[in-house]
């Protein structure tokens, strides 16, 4: 049966590992930053091993029994009027620890004036996407392996276009309580359109990542380090604002080599205090910071920087990110500790 199930998922993830990153995938919204706390840490950690229910909507492997009766709301101000945000709470249902993951993530794009072929107004009109999400993980016995899954139930309505469908997540994460160590791989949004919007079937944002972070010894802070698309290893581009031009009038583009690339799957990120009541988080995100950067001009994209308050029972998160100089965004973010 095993076999079986490995047989399948190595099928899909084979159709599916051609996938492209950026805006040739539908349900894109998959992919944004949950919560401030990933925010903070340069917009993508997957190796959080904690009492954070909210790392699971990104690695199911994370689900643990520390996260038993959390609760976990998030919301962003995102770009222009576009807000999202996510709810996850998990439950240690046996004395095997077996933890049940739940969560859900939901856009709102606001509103819309709508316009003909020929230019008229015609009625105002919005749009909105939700993801429901279920979770578990278990320990591959007698070693330090965790493997978890995500079901995920997409839904999407724009103007008077919907569609309807589902993904896996997967994932593996090594956990190495002596030295406080946590490396993991997973393969997001594994799946399917159900029923499209129009005609044509679209893929899914599909994506690997694998991460690592390890707390010092002695020294209160924990570093994490994250590869992000690598289902691709060519994200890098030639920036149009960085050709030269000869006496001959011909033009040079910049030259996109193996370390552009390599850098561009990079971000890294830090927690201060993690164990403490106030921590403070901070990350660089080197794909954003090189595709917003406005040449000649310091606009600290790719920078993201938060905090986290614990109050008894309650922990306050808020981050701020930079993405150029004409847009930011804030992320907001509360945990309830239920128990």
């Amino acid at each position: 049966m095993t076999q079986k199930v490995f047989l399948v998922v190595s099928l899909l993830v084979s159709q599916l590992i051609t996938a492209q990153i950026g805006g040739k995938a539908t349900y894109q919204f998959l992919n944004l930053v949950n919560s401030p706390r990933m925010a903070a840490l340069g917009g993508k950690v997957v190796t959080n091993y904690d009492y954070d229910p909210t790392q699971a909507l990104f690695n199911p492997a994370s689900i643990n029994p520390e996260m038993d009766n959390q609760l976990s709301l998030n919301y962003t101000n995102y770009i222009g009027d576009v807000n999202y945000g996510t709810a996850t709470y998990a439950y240690l249902w046996d004395r095997r620890t077996q933890v049940l993951h739940g969560g859900v993530t939901y856009v709102n794009y606001g509103k819309f004036d709508g316009y003909d072929e020929a230019g008229n107004p015609t009625s105002s009109f919005s749009g909105g996407e939700v993801a429901l999400s279920l979770g578990h993980a278990r320990n591959i016995a007698f070693t330090n392996f965790h493997v978890g899954v995500n079901l995920k139930l997409i839904s999407s309505t724009l103007e008077n276009y919907s569609s309807f469908g589902g993904a896996l997540d997967i994932g593996v994460m090594y956990v190495y309580e002596d030295w406080d160590l946590n490396i993991t791989g997973v393969a997001r949004n594994i799946g399917t359109q159900f029923t499209p919007y129009f005609e044509d079937y679209e893929p899914l944002p599909f994506e690997l990542i694998f991460g690592i972070s390890q707390t010092l010894q002695n020294v209160p802070i924990r570093w994490h380090f994250t590869l992000e698309n690598m289902q691709q290893w060519n994200v890098a581009f030639s920036n149009p604002a960085r050709e030269e031009t000869d006496l001959e009038g011909n033009t040079k583009k910049e030259n996109i080599n193996f370390i552009d690339n390599a850098f561009q799957h990079m971000i890294v990120g830090i927690e201060l205090f993690p164990e403490s009541g106030f921590n403070i988080r901070l990350g660089y995100n080197f794909r954003r910071g090189q595709e917003l950067l406005i040449v000649e001009k310091r606009a600290f994209a790719g920078l993201s920087a938060g905090f986290a308050i614990k109050l008894n029972k309650l922990r306050l998160s808020y981050s701020y990110s930079k993405y150029s100089t004409a847009a930011s965004s804030s992320f907001f973010g509360l945990n309830i500790d239920l128990q």
